[in-house]
């Protein structure tokens, strides 16, 4: 048994290897050779939402000019296995992500200071405040003290319009990596409280505002801190001012329901903050790409790796208008070890196999577009994902922590 893991792991590696390098990979090939290229294929009915990029080719090179806005995507779980694997089943051997698309590539060691596999909590906080921690806390150091996040120093510093989207509730681990700071993710109350009391301007995840009669303990607290607090597509649609907190009941697109939530809840939260004269940051996260791994489920990997992508691609589409905005977009960690094994070049045949049902120790992709993107050319820490963004932003003092907060004496 010990025997099959190990050459299970180096499989993996392998794999991962050439997930990272296939884009040179696949030019240099296409270059020597005089076959043409496999044809994308279409997406099959299973994710009629997603229709891959026609163009292939990476999105233009922005230099070094001026970052004013910051939008950091982060597939919870989505390693190299997820996003190949869903880019082969929707497009091809020869097709393209919108993620893809973006010019500057790279991938991001996860380990926590719990060992070298971490998990949201210690991921999260790595990638809002520079700093490691211990599995299972968020925003603050194995000793107790708070970390400053990048949400918070582009809120105080910079006076940049903050937000988050996501998939899962808003006092799940990612989002509480980027405004809380509590020993333990399972303080879901706390962590709450904590998010609205931090005032980030626009809010947006899973969740439920009660009735009329019995309003939820949620629904109730945005309310008291100044928060319009709306619930369905509708009024996420017609919401035009901020703060703003969306409990909404968050399901896949069906055929009859077409738009994808994670990529129309992206595109408001950029609508709404843009707005601030100052920039904004906006933290967006396909939390369900986790789930998917957890239950070693291809199908579901593959359709919320795709609806993550569509997220992404309104990012982009915004910053090519923009100028000025970094979109970044990476993993808090691997979740499942999901490699391809086989498969036909047109995609409708993809053989995987899945390592196993939690976290694994792998690293994660890492992509960049916009000014300043080349900073995260290469090899990194999750780390260093924030540092850069500070130094982006000018901001100087980060990253920083607290001093301890000593009880008051009796």
């Amino acid at each position: 048994m010990s025997n099959r893991v190990t050459v299970s792991g180096k499989l993996v590696w392998f794999v991962s290897l050439l997930c990272l390098l296939g884009g040179y990979v696949s030019t240099a090939q296409s270059a020597a050779s005089t076959q043409p290229a496999p044809t994308a294929a279409p997406a099959p009915d299973e994710y009629w939402f997603y229709t891959p990029p026609t163009d292939r080719s990476p999105y233009p090179d922005m230099g070094d000019g001026e970052v004013k806005n910051v939008i950091l995507l982060i597939g919870d779980g989505m390693g190299f296995g997820p996003v190949a694997t869903a880019r082969y089943r929707s497009a091809g051997a020869a097709g393209r992500l919108y993620m893809d698309r973006m010019p500057v590539t790279g991938y991001v060691t996860t380990w926590s200071e719990s060992g070298l596999v971490t998990d949201s909590a210690a991921g999260a906080t790595a990638l809002a405040s520079g700093y490691k921690t211990n599995n299972g806390m968020v925003g603050i150091l194995p000793d107790g003290r708070r970390v400053l996040t990048i949400l918070e120093a582009a809120r105080d510093v910079k006076k940049m319009a903050t937000g988050l989207a996501v998939i899962c509730t808003i006092n799940h681990a990612t989002p509480a990596g980027f405004a809380a700071h509590v020993p333990s993710r399972d303080m879901y109350p706390k962590i709450y409280e904590q998010i609205v009391q931090n005032k980030v301007d626009v809010l947006l995840g899973n969740g439920s505002i009660g009735t009329a009669t019995q309003p939820s303990t949620e629904s109730t607290q945005a309310k008291q801190m100044g928060y319009r607090v709306i619930s369905t597509r509708d009024e996420l649609r017609a919401v035009t001012e901020t703060p703003v907190i969306g409990l909404l009941g968050i399901d896949e697109p069906t055929p009859e329901n077409p738009k994808p939530m994670l990529a129309e809840m992206t595109a408001k939260a950029i609508e709404l903050l843009r707005k601030d004269r100052d920039g904004f940051f906006l933290m967006v996260e396909g939390s369900d790409i986790d789930w998917a791994g957890h239950g070693n489920d291809t199908s579901a990997s593959i359709r919320k790796t795709l609806l993550f992508d569509l997220a992404i691609k309104e990012a982009v589409e915004f910053a090519l208008r923009d100028k000025h905005t970094l979109v970044l977009v990476t993993a808090d960690h691997d979740t499942g070890g999901l490699t391809v094994l086989g498969g036909s070049l047109d995609g409708k045949e993809v053989g995987v196999a899945w390592i196993t049902k939690g976290h694994s120790g792998l690293p994660v992709p890492l992509y960049a577009f916009g000014p300043g993107a080349r900073r995260f050319m290469g090899v990194h820490d999750n780390t260093d994902v924030p540092r850069l963004i500070a130094q982006l932003l000018k901001i100087k003092d980060f990253p920083k922590v607290f001093p301890r907060m000593e009880p008051a004496k009796q």
